[in-house]
């Protein structure tokens, strides 16, 4: 296991429910840890993906009698809690009071399973959107990036780089100015607030304008942009699994109070698309860990979000994915 201080004490993503409630066995991989996820009764459970007899992957096995999970390679059942409670090769015998699989905390939220490697000292990000029945929620994803979750993250808070990575989408090189706007850490993370930028057709009228979002650094590796406006509006919601220093998911969720007439799937290659643009930029970036020292790198008045964002993780005592 990674054993960063501030991430093994957080919540994570490691998996969509939906996925898990099909399958009901998924391997997953969190911090160099390997998981194996499964359903009882509606609750997920997070153990080692580890027997404890011969260390054969217990995510190769399958759950039986509804409530245990059986080993693929002596047949060895575990029960809920993880305890061993029969040993096919010698079934008068009581299972070995150590013969107990480690087990992690789970639950599930905003459509995936979330995980705590230790002693959670936050609650999951708020995503406000989600319990308001005017937003449209449209998950895209998951992304496999071969870089440090900072670094994605710090990509995403990140506006300069609309015109030049994103032109005609996001922005236009012929634009490229981003104006002054206000960063703060304070007890909830970071926020951005009136950062504006130009965009070629923000509203899909067919003309450009000026449109300002609000950024937030929730957690280290969980942050969120909501784009203002008195009319249409417009968030996204993203978190990073961490899978080893430099291997990273992304999970993303948008919601929008507008274009409920809009077919799903051209909303998800909207967001595939910027996702795509975005990916070999970030899986070029040198350092690949992010570096907190903030003279290591030049900074301009345009990174005041992605200042806060280092000072920010500075300050927690983060050391997964950053120098």
């Amino acid at each position: 296991m990674i054993n960063d201080p501030v991430l093994i004490n957080d919540w994570l993503p490691v998996a969509v429910v939906k996925q898990l409630e099909e399958i009901n066995l998924i391997a997953v991989r969190l911090l160099g840890e390997d998981l194996v996820l499964w359903r009882v009764d509606g609750q997920t459970l997070a153990w080692q993906d580890l027997c404890i007899h011969r260390g054969t992957r217990l995510s190769l096995g399958q759950v039986v009698e509804g409530d245990k999970l059986e080993c693929p390679y002596h047949g060895w059942t575990y029960n809920t809690v993880g305890k061993c409670v029969s040993i096919p090769a010698h079934p008068e015998q009581t299972p070995p009071r150590k013969a107990v699989v480690k087990t992690y905390q789970a639950q599930e939220k905003y459509g995936l399973v979330w995980v705590s490697l230790a002693d959670p000292e936050h609650e999951i990000s708020p995503f406000p959107e989600w319990d308001d029945a005017s937003y449209r929620k449209i998950f895209c994803g998951p992304y496999q990036v071969k870089a440090a979750g900072p670094r994605v993250i710090e990509n995403f808070l990140d506006v300069g780089h609309f015109p030049f990575v994103h032109e005609g989408i996001l922005g236009v090189r012929d634009r490229p100015v981003i104006e002054e706007y206000d960063s703060q850490i304070g007890p909830e993370g970071v926020i951005s607030k009136g950062v504006r930028v130009y965009q070629p057709d923000p509203y899909g009228t067919g003309r450009g304008d000026s449109v300002t979002y609000t950024y937030r650094a929730h957690r280290p590796l969980t942050a969120s942009l909501t784009k203002e406006s008195d009319g249409p509006r417009f968030s996204i919601y993203l978190t990073i699994t961490p899978h080893e220093t430099v291997e990273s998911t992304a999970w993303v969720w948008m919601a929008q109070n507008y274009g409920y007439d809009i077919p799903e799937q051209e909303l998800v290659a909207y967001q595939d698309e910027i996702f795509g643009q975005d990916l070999p930029i970030l899986q070029s970036q040198r350092p690949e860990l992010l570096p907190l020292d903030l003279q290591a790198e030049l900074h301009l008045r345009s990174d005041r979000t992605a200042i806060a964002y280092r000072r920010w993780l500075n300050e927690l005592g983060l050391t997964f994915g950053t120098s």
